[in-house]
């Protein structure tokens, strides 16, 4: 994993944008695991940044092993800043039914037996109606119930610690470095923090699909990343053809 600089401060909202805030807006959701539930946000068209983090309890900056322990009362989220003029809070939380099962019936042991939940946070009314509606429309497409809970918002999202930051990007280090990231902050930050980590998370060939798309359509790359992008995608496409290979090597074993 990729070795960052110490972790003083913890983050809430405060996170320093470029774009006109009245165009810029935030959205906060627990669904299971929080690496792969900000992965998946990341990768959205008009989703600008993401912090993994805990919601919902009341102890000040907690643990992930406290947080796992249930004795904090938190559940692991996700904030997502996003651009309203790009992407609405009604198409996040239409997208958010897909990025986990929103009717694995362990989630209502929240407390109990798991840290775990799927919720949707609200942050005023009109996000709570957003919220409902969108619920509605996935459980007319589902024949099992969906557990997840619509809660307001009103309590303190704590940023979690350096290592839950962009998971599958730390795991590049040749690419954090290209990028200079070495902090909590630099990688709630950056935009292409939060677009290479929901690419690298996606499976097989799409990855390097992927990968060589956003590398041509991105302009603000810095030299050495589109360099590092380069030989990740070679070496991604090499570990794809072994594993062809092997396939169909097994598949001619096979009687």
């Amino acid at each position: 994993m990729y070795k960052l600089l110490p972790q003083f401060d913890n983050l809430t909202s405060q996170v320093s944008v470029s774009e006109p805030a009245n165009f810029f807006s935030e959205a906060v959701f627990a669904g299971g695991n929080f690496l792969d539930l900000e992965a998946a946000f990341g990768r959205l068209n008009g989703v600008m940044r993401t912090a993994t983090g805990y919601c919902g309890g009341t102890l000040k900056k907690p643990t992930y092993r406290e947080v796992c322990e249930g004795i904090t009362g938190h559940t692991e989220a996700v904030k997502v800043f996003y651009d309203k003029q790009t992407i609405s809070y009604k198409s996040l939380c239409d997208i958010f039914w897909e990025t986990h099962d929103p009717t694995n019936r362990n989630y209502l042991n929240f407390g109990l037996s798991t840290h775990l939940k799927s919720a949707i946070y609200y942050g005023n009314e009109e996000e709570r109606k957003q919220a409902q509606e969108s619920k509605i429309r996935r459980q007319m497409k589902l024949n099992k119930r969906i557990v997840t809970k619509i809660i307001q918002f009103d309590s303190e999202f704590c940023t979690a610690e350096n290592q839950f930051q962009k998971y599958h990007l730390q795991k590049c280090c040749w690419l954090c470095e290209s990028l200079s990231l070495r902090s909590t902050v630099q990688f709630v930050e950056s935009n292409i923090a939060c677009k290479l980590n929901g690419i690298l998370a996606m499976d097989g060939s799409s990855i390097t699909d992927e990968l060589t798309r956003f590398m041509i359509s991105n302009n603000e790359l810095p030299r050495q990343t589109k360099m590092a992008l380069e030989e990740a995608i070679e070496d991604l496409r090499k570990k794809i053809r072994i594993n062809e290979e092997e396939r169909e090597r097994a598949h001619e074993i096979l009687p």
